[in-house]
């Protein structure tokens, strides 16, 4: 593990890396706020969603003073139900990056799947593929993700609708967002398919998913491994975006998109602080993680460098 971490450091990424403050910063913010929503039952002070630990009493108390009621003290404050904020944010957060993990992977794995059927079999499988993809980016990918939460939680009994939702989510999210890895991974197909390795490969007897999953597709993993980094931002956006419309996340489970919907009904009546703390966490994670993703373009193509 120590020999590898070593042999990253002295590479040429490794190299890049070091001398981007913002990479390094991007990456430490990114770390910090994984590590906080891993550990967040042993961190926070409370569980937010646990009736049982809560007290009305202590509902909008502000950030950094004591409650006079029950002399309990807030560093991010506390919202209308006496839930601690930063116990809140915690707790979102974990779903938040839940959600835009497993919606990435799962763009990704389709993505790549199709992209490296539709550039090696070619012919009327390619035309299919890619006429689907053109007619999806024609349409934005939050109304897309809109549309297929709506029909699975339809279509899902009323007793069960919210056990399933953070699930419907993160399959609606990524089949909004397979469409540029399928692009990427078509276009390495179609130029390596015909080179001699492959060629070689068929002349061994190795099948078709073999040479696309074997020899084909590491050729294509610097630029998949830049989208998925970009992807993650977005993903996490669209998951806030559609939990602030309300056909997100459940309230059982809120994410930070929850939680600032929550807190815009209480952001003009002086109570900012239920708005403001994860709406800043938000930014915060979206800008490290879009960060990482521009340096790690930067770094594996060296020309798009300014």
């Amino acid at each position: 593990m120590i020999s590898r971490i070593s042999s990253f450091w002295a590479s040429d990424i490794g190299w890049s890396f070091r001398g981007s403050p913002v990479a390094i910063l991007s990456a430490i913010m990114v770390v910090v706020l994984l590590m906080a929503a891993l550990f967040a039952p042993w961190i926070t002070p409370q569980n937010p969603f646990d009736p049982s630990e809560l007290n009305l009493a202590n509902g909008f108390s502000p950030p950094l003073q004591e409650n006079p009621f029950t002399n309990d003290f807030f560093v991010f404050g506390a919202d209308n139900q006496g839930r601690d904020v930063f116990s809140t944010i915690l707790y979102g957060l974990r779903i938040s990056l839940m959600v835009g993990v497993l919606a990435v992977a799962f763009g990704l794995v389709l993505g790549v799947s199709l992209g490296l059927i539709a550039g090696y079999v070619g012919g009327r499988v390619d035309s299919i593929i890619m006429r689907t993809a053109d007619i999806q980016l024609t349409f934005p990918a939050i109304l897309i993700a809109m549309l297929i939460f709506g029909i699975a939680k339809g279509v899902a009994p009323i007793e069960y609708r919210d056990q399933v939702a953070i699930w419907v989510l993160i399959v609606a999210i990524g089949l909004s967002d397979w469409v540029p890895f399928a692009r990427v991974v078509r276009g390495a197909a179609m130029v390596q398919k015909n080179k001699d390795f492959v060629l070689a490969a068929k002349l061994a007897g190795q099948g078709p998913m073999t040479i696309m999953f074997r020899h084909i597709l590491p050729n294509a993993m610097s630029p998949i491994l830049v989208i998925a980094t970009i992807s993650l931002a977005l993903a996490i956006i669209a998951e806030a975006t559609l939990s602030f419309l309300g056909v997100g996340a459940p309230p059982t489970k809120p994410s930070l998109g929850t939680l600032i919907r929550v807190g815009q009904e209480f952001a003009l009546s002086g109570e900012w602080w239920i708005l403001f703390f994860p709406a800043l966490t938000l930014l915060m994670l979206a800008l490290s993680v879009n960060s990482l993703g521009d340096w790690l373009r930067d770094a594996l193509n060296p020309s798009l460098k300014s």
